[in-house]
C-alpha cells in the first residue's frame, strides 16, 4: 500500500508518523508545499515579542528528523495542485518550477487553513504582514529589527490580533486596532468582552471598531490605512480578520464541501470519494454540544484528526468523538477562555439559552493577591444542560475553563456540575470555586 499525506503541519505529520508507527513497512509520502514541518504556529506572537528568540525554535521535529529517524518520504518544496480521483494520482509543482505526480492507495488531504487578505489597493505592500505560517512570522520579525518600526496599525480584533498587539507592544511598537464590526470579540458576553476592551485601553492600544478597510497608500516612509470613515497611519499594518478553510484542491476534484467550505468528512474523516480522507484546518468536524457540524480551526483537533485518519486508512475503525471547542488566550494581563456554544449559536441550535455574568476572586479571600475574575456558564432554560462558559481574569481562566470543557463532553446540567467535588486550598480557589458558584446562581432561571 502506499500513502500518500498532502500537508506537512500538525495533522498531516501526526497522520504520517501514525501509518509509520502502525506500518512501518509501508511506503508513506509527505508532499509539503514550504520548508517548514511541524512547527508550534500558536507561539508565533510570543515568540515575536522575544527579540533575542530565534523564530526557528518553534520547530517541534524537523524534516530531516522525520526522514532519517521515521522513514517517511517528507517531500519538502512540493505543492500539489491537482487530484485525479479515478486514477488515484495526485500532480504537483516543486519550488524549482519543475512538476511531479505520485500514484496513491490512500490520500489523505491535510492543507490546513491560510490567512484571509481582502482584495484592496496596497494590500502587497512589503509592510503590510498576516500572521499564519513560519514564514509570516520570520518576515514580521525580520521587519522590526531591520527597519525599526514605531507605529503599527492591526486590521482585526480576534485572537491573533490581541496577541500581536500585545507582542507588538511588548517590542516598543505602538498599537493602534481598527474593524469592521462594532463589538470587541463578537462571540463573547458583551459584559466580558468590555472587561476585554478595558485591558486594551488600559496598556495604550486604541482601538476603533466599525471601520472597514478600503485601501492602503504609502505616503513618504509612512503606510495610509484608508477605512469608510477615517485614514490612520502607521509604520507597518498586521491584517488578521481570520483565516479560512484551505480546501481548493479538494473542491476541485470534486470533493463535497460543507460548513465555511471546509472539506465535508465523517466520522472516520472519509470524504465523499473513496480512499481520500482529511484532516485538521481544511476540514470540518462535529460539535457534540449543538449535534450539528462546525468548522473550528485548533490546534488538539488538528493533531487528534490526523491519527485518527491514519487508524481509518489502516482500516482501524476509529473514531473522531467531535469537539466541544474550547480555546483560550492572553491578552496583556488577562486570559480569555471558552468552550462550548455561544448565545447566538445556542439559539441556532434550538435551545432556549440563558445566562448569568459573576465576579469572584481566584483565591480565597485571605490572600492579597487574590484576583477578580468574571465567568459565566451559559445553559438551557428548559432542561438545564450546560451549553457554554466563557471566563475572563488574570489568573485561573485558563486552567478553569477546562472543567467546564469536561462538563460539555458529559452532557451534565447546571445542577451535576454543581454537586461535582472540585478541589479546594485558599492559594487556588475559594472554597466555593466560581465555576460553582456561577451554576448555582444561573439554576435559579432553569425552568
Amino acid at each position: 500500500m502506499k500513502y500518500v499525506v498532502i500537508g506537512g503541519d500538525a495533522a498531516g505529520m501526526s497522520a504520517a508518523s501514525r501509518l509509520k508507527r502502525v506500518k512501518p513497512e509501508e511506503e508513506v509520502i509527505v508532499f509539503e508545499k514550504t520548508e517548514d514541518v511541524s512547527y508550534s504556529a500558536c507561539g508565533m506572537p510570543y515568540n515575536i515579542a522575544d527579540e533575542k528568540n530565534p523564530m526557528q525554535k518553534l520547530v517541534v521535529r524537523n524534516a530531516e528528523t522525520f526522514r532519517t529517524k521515521q522513514n517517511i518520504d517528507l517531500r519538502t518544496g512540493h505543492k500539489a495542485t491537482g487530484i485525479d480521483k479515478n486514477k488515484k494520482i495526485v500532480f504537483g509543482e516543486k519550488s524549482d518550477g519543475s512538476t511531479f505526480k505520485e500514484q496513491y492507495d490512500k490520500l489523505l488531504i491535510a492543507t490546513g487553513a491560510s490567512a484571509i487578505i481582502p482584495e484592496i489597493h496596497g494590500i502587497n505592500n512589503e509592510a503590510v504582514f498576516v500572521l499564519k505560517t513560519l514564514n509570516d512570522g520570520k518576515k514580521i520579525k525580520n521587519f522590526i529589527e531591520n527597519k525599526k518600526p514605531q507605529t503599527a496599525l492591526i486590521i482585526g480584533m480576534g485572537y491573533i490580533a490581541l496577541e500581536m498587539a500585545e507582542a507588538l507592544s511588548t517590542r516598543g511598537i505602538k498599537v493602534t486596532m481598527i474593524k469592521k464590526r462594532q463589538q470587541l470579540l463578537p462571540w463573547m458576553l458583551p459584559e466580558l468582552s468590555n472587561i476585554v476592551g478595558k485591558e486594551l485601553a488600559d496598556n495604550k492600544i486604541e482601538f476603533f471598531p466599525g471601520q472597514p478597510l478600503k485601501a492602503i497608500t504609502k505616503e513618504e516612509s509612512s503606510l495610509i490605512i484608508k477605512t469608510d470613515k477615517d485614514n490612520f497611519k502607521a509604520d507597518m499594518v498586521l491584517i488578521a480578520i481570520g483565516v479560512k478553510p484551505s480546501s481548493e484542491l479538494a473542491d476541485s476534484c470534486g470533493i463535497k464541501l460543507g460548513k465555511n467550505e471546509a472539506i465535508s468528512i465523517d466520522s472516520n474523516m472519509k470524504t465523499s470519494v473513496a480512499d481520500i480522507f482529511a484532516a485538521g484546518d481544511c476540514a470540518d468536524c462535529m460539535n457534540i454540544v449543538s449535534g450539528q457540524k462546525t468548522w473550528t480551526p485548533l490546534a488538539l483537533t488538528a493533531n487528534r484528526g490526523g491519527r485518527i485518519a491514519a487508524d481509518n486508512m489502516l482500516e482501524e475503525k476509529s473514531s473522531f468523538p467531535g469537539i466541544t471547542n474550547t480555546s483560550v488566550f492572553k491578552a496583556f494581563n488577562l486570559e480569555i477562555a471558552k468552550t462550548g456554544l455561544t448565545l447566538d449559536e445556542a439559539e441556532r441550535a434550538g435551545f432556549t439559552p440563558v445566562y448569568k455574568v459573576i465576579e469572584s476572586k481566584s483565591k480565597a479571600h485571605v490572600y492579597k493577591d487574590a484576583a477578580p475574575i468574571h465567568l459565566s456558564f451559559i445553559a438551557d432554560k428548559k432542561t438545564g444542560r450546560i451549553l457554554g462558559s466563557q471566563i475572563v481574569g488574570t489568573e485561573g481562566a485558563a486552567r478553569r475553563i477546562n472543567s467546564a470543557a469536561v462538563a460539555l463532553k458529559a452532557e451534565m446540567t447546571l445542577e451535576d456540575f454543581y454537586n461535582c467535588d472540585l478541589a479546594y486550598a485558599p492559594p487556588f480557589s475559594p472554597v466555593w470555586d466560581p465555576l460553582l458558584t456561577a451554576a448555582s446562581i444561573l439554576m435559579k432561571q432553569i425552568d
